[in-house]
């Protein structure tokens, strides 16, 4: 199956056509193969493990949300440039072509995406990348076991803040029709409900 995804954009498509995953259990490539489905953090593995047979490294970069799910992206570069690949329960927060100069320019293409269910726009801030490479040991290409482990550590790598507190607090709220696109398809089941 991964040989006939042989470019990112390839890559993409076979995660669309994936089940959004509520389950609060993590899956590794092979499981999210077996099994059809996938949240963000192992759509972003998958993809990894994907770009790695490309000859990218296995890079996830996590965007860390307020009253919101975190959301994580395999990033690739292509000439220079940077690139993502990823799941998610969202319309505008998957795949971006390699046409961005840094990461923190990626990162800021996918805020006005970025938000919950009262329309609040969430993003906040963005991880260094976490080259997967370092957990070759933990077999996580083909084992569910040691993912908690990576789930950890991404989110323990330093992260660095894109808006600063007046920025954050004069945000508007997403327009009727943008969250309408963006919710297109939803599973429900899979949406974090910020508290009142």
């Amino acid at each position: 199956m991964l040989d006939r995804l042989a470019d990112p954009a390839r890559i993409q498509a076979f995660l669309d056509r994936l089940s959004y995953s509520a389950d609060p259990v993590y899956r590794c490539p092979r499981s999210v193969l077996r099994d059809r489905k996938a949240h963000c953090f192992d759509g972003a593995l998958f993809a990894a493990a994907a770009l790695r047979r490309l000859g990218h490294p296995p890079l996830l970069v996590d965007m860390r949300a307020v009253r919101d799910d975190d959301h994580v992206i395999a990033i690739f570069q292509r000439g220079g440039h940077i690139g993502a690949v990823a799941q998610s329960n969202y319309v505008g927060l998957r795949f971006r072509e390699p046409v961005f100069r840094t990461l923190r320019e990626l990162v800021l293409s996918y805020f006005e995406d970025f938000f919950n269910v009262d329309r609040e726009k969430t993003l906040r801030a963005y991880s260094r990348p976490l080259d997967l490479s370092r957990f070759d040991a933990l077999c996580w290409e083909t084992s569910d076991e040691g993912l908690g482990v990576i789930a950890s550590r991404l989110d323990t790598v330093r992260h660095f803040p894109l808006l600063g507190r007046r920025q954050a607090a004069s945000l508007s709220k997403v327009d009727e029709r943008s969250y309408k696109a963006g919710m297109l398809g939803i599973n429900r089941a899979g949406l974090y409900k910020p508290k009142r």
